[in-house]
């Protein structure tokens, strides 16, 4: 089921909660001595920068895998800092490695999270807030350099993000991607309610799609419905990029969400109504769409508010997926305003098209 640890940093003493989660996240991965040393260091980092220089903010932690849908598909944990405060005002001096300005902070600095972390990713905007996400796991990076980067620059990219209602262990939303020949399918299922028996509809949709990455995003619905019978059903939208033409389909069902961004803006995608395992739909349409350089797509489960605003900067695009779902989640709420029921994002974009050491921070 979709394990989350959702460990709100208003002070010190959540630093040793945050570290206490990733050392059992990574513990239910199966993460070696070695990996497990250094989740805690990042994620202990990370916190305390929230306390020093963001006032307070969210440590995520969620299972996942690289977002380089070429990648071997690795399990990794991924931790995730966001905070809605002042931003970093240099961020290619705060990327340097040992950088440090917190009297209390163990001196790693952001730049040795960017160097240990099997791919580590942030985006700031001033007066907004910070976003940084990490993923590490067991496999050794194979490039050795301060300035290796989350992006990869040789398949489409996806990720995500994962957050329960109430901070509860599970959370009844899932995302996953697959990837069959030179097709990567994407597909975000949203549980019927929330907790534990929402959460064991979606994984079955997971496990599902493994069995049916092959298939067209209508058929892979209905396998899908099949499969969640046993359960309380979810709402699922399933995104199937073709790569060796650029096409882009896409079809869901339930109150999931999906929007496509391209030259002409954003465009909203439309699922049937219904519930994947307890009411499917007679008929399921399916989209066919031009993906382009600067494509990106974002599913949503019903938990973010239905009038969320899709991030105008421009240079999100260069980030990793994941990175873009955190502040998809993060802009969609806040402490005085919080989502009212578990909430996933997941995001598709293309390949990277400059290289690692291109990125203006």
């Amino acid at each position: 089921m979709s394990r989350v640890w959702d460990i709100p940093v208003q002070d010190s003493t959540r630093v040793r909660d945050v570290r206490v989660a990733i050392e059992d996240a990574c513990a239910q991965t199966g993460l070696d001595p070695h990996a497990t040393a250094v989740a805690a260091l990042v994620a202990t980092e990370l916190a305390t920068n929230l306390v020093k220089h963001a006032d307070a903010g969210r440590i995520v932690i969620n299972f996942t895998g690289p977002a380089d849908t070429l990648a071997h598909a690795v399990p990794c944990v991924q931790i995730t800092s966001l905070d809605h405060g002042p931003g970093i005002g240099d961020v290619r001096a705060a990327m340097q490695d040992g950088y440090t300005t917190a009297p209390s902070s163990l001196g790693a600095g952001l730049g040795t999270c960017l160097r240990i972390s099997s791919a580590f990713d942030l985006h700031t905007c001033s007066g907004r807030g910070t976003v940084a996400v990490a993923r590490v796991s067991s496999a050794r990076p194979r490039v050795a350099s301060h300035s290796r980067l989350l992006p990869s620059p040789t398949g489409t990219r996806a990720g995500g993000i994962n957050a329960s209602l109430g901070r509860a262990e599970h959370s009844g939303d899932a995302f996953t991607w697959v990837r069959s020949g030179s097709q990567v399918t994407l597909m975000l299922a949203d549980g019927l309610g929330h907790g534990d028996k929402a959460a064991v509809a979606s994984t079955a949709a997971m496990d599902g799609l493994c069995r049916a990455a092959a298939l067209p995003p209508a058929e892979i619905l209905r396998h899908l419905h099949a499969a969640l019978r046993p359960t309380r059903g979810a709402a699922i939208a399933v995104a199937q990029l073709d790569e060796r033409v650029n096409r882009l389909l896409f079809a869901g069902v339930g109150n999931v969400g999906a929007r496509l961004r391209n030259t002409a803006g954003w465009q909203h995608l439309v699922s049937q109504p219904g519930i994947v395992g307890a009411q499917f739909p007679a008929t399921v349409p399916v989209q066919h769409l031009a993906w382009q350089p600067d494509s990106m797509l974002i599913l949503h489960s019903g938990g973010l508010p239905s009038h969320w605003t899709p991030p105008h900067d421009q240079q999100l695009l260069t980030h990793d997926p994941a990175v873009v779902a955190a502040v998809v989640l993060r802009d969609a709420g806040s402490a005085a305003r919080p989502l009212r029921d578990d909430t996933s994002v997941a995001v598709l974009t293309p390949t990277r098209p400059t290289g690692v050491h291109d990125r203006d921070f």
